[in-house]
């Protein structure tokens, strides 16, 4: 417990009020959802941040672009824009955001990626703008009630899961637990890889108790090979400066000094926007370290590849590293079948 909780706790009791109100309006229909002809499928969390909802979104485009024509559409958080946009090559990541810019840059020959504050709005836009879309994800939507979705996907780590968090500012929730009812599948992420039954069910026991109907699934991470914008591939070992704007970078962390030999590290907040100052520092820290390269996450690199930075980093390798869903084969089928057959039936529907 830190000193100044039970400062914080005033604020987080009005907080919790506040979005318990707003929930129960939904809930007796004083509040409206609209639901959609397309089907959609709601990829959120509880908590503020760090959950792996991109990677997870990812594996979803993955498992199912062969089948669908698929949008995402989120919020956009942290772009200098606002309304609606349907990304295309003129796009940036001050435009769009981040993570919605690192979707389109690594899947734009596959589906589409919109941006858009107000979804309830955004999605008859899309069905404008792309009419052969038939499968929306609602990228960080589990809180945006507006839009009544097909189906809710609740993303909690394994090392922080909702049920041992609090609300803001005293924890990361941004509603109560009890908000967990809604999900219909509950996805544990970056679980460690020995994760064996007898912890699986404790996790199950604590989640029931706030939904006894959700699937619950239990799913890693797993790192890739980096990789620089020349298709460079980093080697191990490598001496490597990190940089990091996400939620929580310990794993970021904790994996690169497994692997590589890592000479200093860069900790910034998520969605962190780059500024001069901070390349300038990035760049001195190389020169004092002239064999490293940057290691990033994808979403950083497409930042720091930005071209106002271009002439500060021409010189220092910057290396990308990607992650991926660690899934047991029979999971990733049942995820597959699931979202299959809540499409086919909103096309039984029409």
């Amino acid at each position: 417990m830190r000193w100044f909780d039970p400062l914080l706790l005033p604020f987080s009791i009005s907080y919790d009020l506040a979005t318990r109100l707003r929930n129960h309006l939904f809930d007796i229909g004083f509040k409206k959802s609209k639901n959609f002809t397309v089907p959609t499928v709601v990829i959120g969390n509880l908590s503020m941040g760090g959950t792996g909802k991109t990677p997870f979104v990812e594996f979803l485009i993955e498992l199912l672009s062969e089948h669908y024509q698929i949008t995402t559409l989120s919020r956009g958080y942290g772009r200098k824009s606002k309304g609606y946009i349907l990304a295309d090559d003129s796009s940036t990541a001050s435009q769009i955001g981040d993570e919605p810019f690192q979707i389109y840059e690594k899947y734009k020959e596959k589906i589409n990626v919109a941006v858009g504050e107000k979804r309830v709005l955004a999605i008859p836009q899309i069905l404008v703008d792309s009419p052969d879309t038939s499968l929306i994800l609602l990228d960080d939507a589990f809180q945006h009630r507006y839009v009544l979705a097909d189906y809710q996907i609740l993303l909690t780590t394994y090392h922080k899961p909702f049920f041992e968090d609090q609300i803001v500012p005293k924890g990361t929730l941004r509603e109560s637990m009890v908000g967990a009812s809604r999900a219909d599948m509950i996805i544990v992420t970056k679980c460690p890889k020995d994760l064996d039954e007898g912890e699986r069910n404790a996790f199950r026991q604590q989640i029931r108790k706030y939904n006894q109907k959700a699937n619950i699934i239990f799913v890693g991470i797993r790192y890739g090979t980096p990789k620089s914008s020349s298709l460079d591939l980093l080697e191990s070992k490598s001496d490597v400066i990190t940089v990091s704007g996400i939620a929580n970078d310990t794993l970021f962390k904790n994996e690169a000094s497994r692997i590589f030999q890592v000479k200093h590290t860069f900790s910034y907040t998520d969605h962190h926007h780059y500024t001069l100052k901070d390349i300038n520092k990035i760049a001195q820290k190389c020169r004092e370290f002239p064999n490293s390269v940057i290691l990033t996450t994808e979403k950083d690199a497409v930042k720091l590849k930005a071209p106002i930075f271009r002439d500060y980093l021409a010189e220092i390798p910057i290396f990308a590293w990607p992650i991926t869903i660690d899934i047991q084969r029979e999971d990733k089928a049942f995820i597959k079948n699931t979202i299959i057959n809540i499409i086919k039936e909103k096309d039984y529907e029409k």
